[in-house]
């Protein structure tokens, strides 16, 4: 059964051109196009997540997850021109699972409306180790190993190949990879991402003889099997 994801967006150009992409995913859509309607869908049961606007006509965004955070604990998106760190902050404090600024790339909002469902749906699949070729991550016991052997990392080098291999497949951008593995409200460049790929790929694909980490130039990283 797909999961269902409520739509709450005033701008109808930008909801059809989401919904469409949704559909094409496999999710089931619904669209509100203003606060009190969307409130009324989010409260009447039956949606995996919620895609929510700030600016929206009759209640604000952050007016709708207040009152929905009342009766329920379903995932919300924040979606929003608005891309200050309060703004965020704010969005964050009152409820909301993730928070994503216009204009999005489609294929960041897909990677994250999956690690949203993936996190309320059993903690992010803990109990299924992800793997690419003869590489596994056992994410309960915090380990990797290649071919059976053990391998080292840091904190912060197991958070970012976690998240490559909860995308394996997908290009995701630097600026992506920052927002999900160091946070939003990191101050420094995103060649911090360069320098954590480049620990990677020695421990796992200089030290074992693979090509797993793939650089898509002027996109970003891919983990997938050569």
């Amino acid at each position: 059964m797909s999961d269902r994801i409520l739509l709450v967006e005033d701008e109808e150009k930008l909801a059809r051109m989401v919904e469409m992409e949704l559909k094409y995913e496999g999710y089931e859509v619904e669209k509100a196009f203003d606060g009190r309607r969307g409130l009324e869908l989010a409260l009447s049961g039956g949606f995996s997540l919620v895609l929510l606007d700030i600016m929206l006509p009759q209640l604000s965004g952050m007016e709708v997850l207040r009152r929905l955070r009342r009766e329920s604990q379903i995932p919300v998106i924040m979606l929003t021109a608005r891309d200050s760190v309060v703004d965020k902050v704010a969005g964050l404090d009152s409820g909301a699972d993730d928070y994503i600024t216009k204009p999005f790339a489609i294929e960041e909002l897909l990677a994250r409306i999956r690690a949203t469902l993936r996190n309320k749906s059993g903690q992010g699949g803990q109990d299924v180790p992800l793997s690419v070729g003869p590489l596994v991550m056992d994410v309960e016991r915090h380990q990797v190993t290649v071919r059976g052997i053990n391998v080292e990392l840091t904190k912060k080098e197991f958070d970012l190949l976690r998240h490559l291999l909860e995308n394996k497949g997908r290009v995701l951008s630097r600026e992506a990879l920052l927002d999900a593995v160091w946070g939003f409200d990191f101050v420094g460049e995103t060649n911090s991402v360069d320098v954590y790929i480049r620990f990677l790929r020695s421990k796992l694909d200089d030290a074992f003889g693979l090509k797993l980490i793939h650089t898509v130039r002027g996109v970003g990283y891919v983990i997938k099997e050569d």
